[in-house]
């Protein structure tokens, strides 16, 4: 046994990782009973239905998610018919995405999907919960907009 007195239950990533995983889990197990989609073509549904027409590389950049797990993500959804490609007049290697007139309309009823599942969680956190969490979230995202335009620190700078 260690005696240091490091609590991983309070620890500010492990916690976010937990809750985050928590929230996601449970809105993918409605999306997929639904509609039998997973987490990555969900993002990158999403990522292309409220931004409109994106490149794979921005869709990966939007969602967090890497280049593997977006590319399988788009040939499902355009199995699906749901996705279309076109590519780039000036360069070949870059191709647009965009969701096709079934996309729109299965993305407009994903998101009515979401609006219940948003509703249910502030019911279940409470108005002022969801006002301290939102609080926190806008300081962690002030953070990353800072450290997109500067240097990451590195592992051996903590």
């Amino acid at each position: 046994m260690t005696t240091d007195s490091f609590a991983l239950e309070q620890f500010l990533p492990y916690r976010l990782n937990r809750a985050a995983e928590f929230v996601g889990l449970r809105f993918a197990a409605y999306y997929k009973a639904k509609y039998g989609l997973t987490r990555p073509e969900w993002r990158t549904l999403a990522a292309l239905g409220s931004s409109g027409r994106m490149a794979s590389k921005a869709v990966g950049t939007h969602s967090s998610m890497h280049k593997t797990k977006v590319s399988r993500a788009v040939f499902a959804l355009e199995q699906r018919r749901w996705l279309k490609r076109s590519q780039d007049e000036a360069d070949r290697r870059v191709e647009h995405l965009e969701l096709t007139a079934a996309g729109q309309l299965a993305y407009r009823e994903l998101i009515e999907l979401a609006r219940r599942y948003q509703a249910e969680l502030e019911a279940e956190i409470g108005q002022a919960g969801i006002k301290a969490l939102s609080t926190g979230l806008a300081a962690i995202e002030q953070v990353i907009r800072r450290s997109d335009k500067g240097k990451r620190p590195e592992p051996d700078d903590l």
